[in-house]
């Protein structure tokens, strides 16, 4: 039985439905995320196996660096979209930097003053899933609904991911001394775009919600009958009686 908030977002996006559901893949959620999901940021970059942290930064960071990059991410100027698995992990995460197109090293590529450049890593329990390519469209539609015409990628041409959803997206692609920049131009935005936004925050925050409030009831469950109570949740120590 699929997830009815997913056939929802199927028919509105033109999908076959009865043809989705024979090759069915668990439904995949982007969620905004805010500064109050650092915590849950910072967990999912220190979890990267030592070859996924280097293809997603480009460099072997320590984890002193990578805890210094989730604190400075500044929520008000760029946008960060994650999807969430049924114990509130985050699976995978977009990050969609702003900046001026004369900082980018593809400033001829539009007329718009801002460029958005896109990085994402992906846990290796979540491959096959088509996680990085639903964060790619969702970052690429806030982009066309922001007025942002181009959308960049640099990453290491050995980054097989990054390379799959840029070639997936129809993305001019760039290769030199072992790095790639791609970009995509980016359609004005319409009604529709806004609308199914929107659409897909809302639903992915729905889903967000149901998960946490069944994380909590299980929590309750196990303070209530003792069955758990000593296993570590995601970590952290179980909370005192």
């Amino acid at each position: 039985m699929s997830n009815p908030l997913a056939r929802l977002l199927k028919r509105l996006r033109g999908g076959n439905t009865e043809q989705d559901e024979r090759q069915e893949k668990p439904h995949v959620f982007v969620k905004e995320l805010s500064p109050r999901s650092r915590r849950h940021l910072l967990r999912h970059f220190l979890a990267l196996e030592e070859k996924d942290r280097l293809l997603r930064f480009g460099s072997k960071l320590s984890d002193d660096m990578v805890t210094r990059y989730v604190e400075g991410i500044n929520f008000e100027r760029d946008t960060v979209f994650g999807v969430y698995d049924r114990r509130l992990r985050l699976l995978g995460v977009g990050h969609l930097a702003f900046a001026p197109k004369e900082a980018t090293r593809i400033s001829g590529a539009t007329i718009k003053p801002v460029v958005a450049e896109f990085g994402v890593s992906v846990s290796a329990a979540a491959r096959g899933l088509g996680v990085g390519t639903r964060l790619f469209m969702r970052a690429s539609m806030h982009c066309r609904n922001a007025d942002v015409d181009t959308l960049y990628m640099h990453c290491l041409s050995s980054n097989k991911v990054m390379m799959h959803i840029a070639k997936k997206a129809g993305m001019e692609i760039h290769r030199d001394y072992g790095e790639a920049d791609a970009y995509l131009k980016i359609k004005p935005a319409n009604s529709a775009t806004v609308f199914q936004e929107a659409l897909e925050e809302q639903v992915a925050m729905l889903d967000y919600i149901v998960k946490a409030n069944f994380k909590a009831l299980l929590k309750w469950g196990a303070r209530v009958t003792g069955i758990g109570a000593r296993k570590k949740d995601d970590g952290a120590p179980p909370p005192a009686a």
